[in-house]
């Protein structure tokens, strides 16, 4: 059974949003009425705001920036506030991932990753926490099931999730009570950019067996978002139990 939620007369930034998990997560929030702020870095996501706009009949916009240059990570936020009038929630998705391991892993490599994936979602936190200016709002850090099982694959990218993930216990606090802080780790949802969903080797390792799917990742971000107001510090696993084995 899917739960409906409601988030009309509300508005979120999602980062990332003009494609794949990020695109996700903006046409369900669009599907719940809410308003959204389309951030892209290259891929335009002009056309997919006026889709949700024309769709859902909401307000959507698409807003460019460059996640890897703090000014315009910090700047984002309110570039967002006005277009919009107001963001109340704010989806730090953007990401890059490289398979890099330790030793492949050189400075350039290490900077990118932690400017895109642990940085810039400090920056927007900070700058979406100045303008609620004490009311009520939410955060999600997208994360992976990584950040709390670090291997030696992926080094660069499982470092900064882990970082990340150690930022979104802390900002809960510090946000605490009007903002609420939340992260979702994934597992095997989308094959990586290049790869192929016919690759099984992420499903059998989790010990549900299977690919989870968009679906279910957007009905876990809109918990996240509009359920329970009770929920603080989560880090919820959508992974098939991968983080068990």
């Amino acid at each position: 059974m899917t739960t409906t939620y409601d988030l009309h007369g509300r508005a979120a930034l999602v980062t990332g949003a003009a494609r794949r998990l990020g695109e996700a997560f903006a046409r369900a929030l669009a599907g719940a009425g809410c308003d959204v702020c389309l951030h892209f870095a290259s891929t335009p996501a002009d056309r997919l705001a006026s889709e949700l706009s024309q769709s859902h009949g909401i307000r959507a916009v698409a807003l460019q920036a460059d996640l890897a240059d703090p000014q315009a990570a910090a700047e984002l936020v309110d570039r967002a506030a006005q277009a919009l009038g107001a963001i109340d929630l704010l989806v730090n998705s953007a990401s890059i991932f490289e398979p890099t391991t330790f030793a492949r892993t050189d400075l350039d490599t290490w900077q990118r990753h932690m400017a895109v994936n642990l940085t810039a979602p400090f920056l927007l936190s900070q700058s979406f926490a100045r303008l609620r200016a004490g009311r009520p709002g939410a955060i999600v850090n997208l994360l992976d099931w990584r950040a709390l099982r670090p291997g030696a694959d992926h080094f660069a990218y499982t470092i900064s999730k882990a970082g990340l993930a150690a930022m979104t216990s802390s900002l809960a606090q510090a946000l605490a009570p009007s903002i609420r802080v939340n992260g979702l780790a994934l597992g095997a949802i989308l094959p990586a950019p290049g790869a192929s969903a016919a690759d099984d080797a992420p499903a059998t390792a989790a010990p549900l067996g299977r690919w989870g799917t968009l679906r279910e990742t957007t009905e876990a971000l809109l918990f996240l978002l509009a359920g329970p107001e009770f929920i603080t510090g989560e880090i919820l696993h959508l992974d098939g139990g991968r983080h068990l084995t």
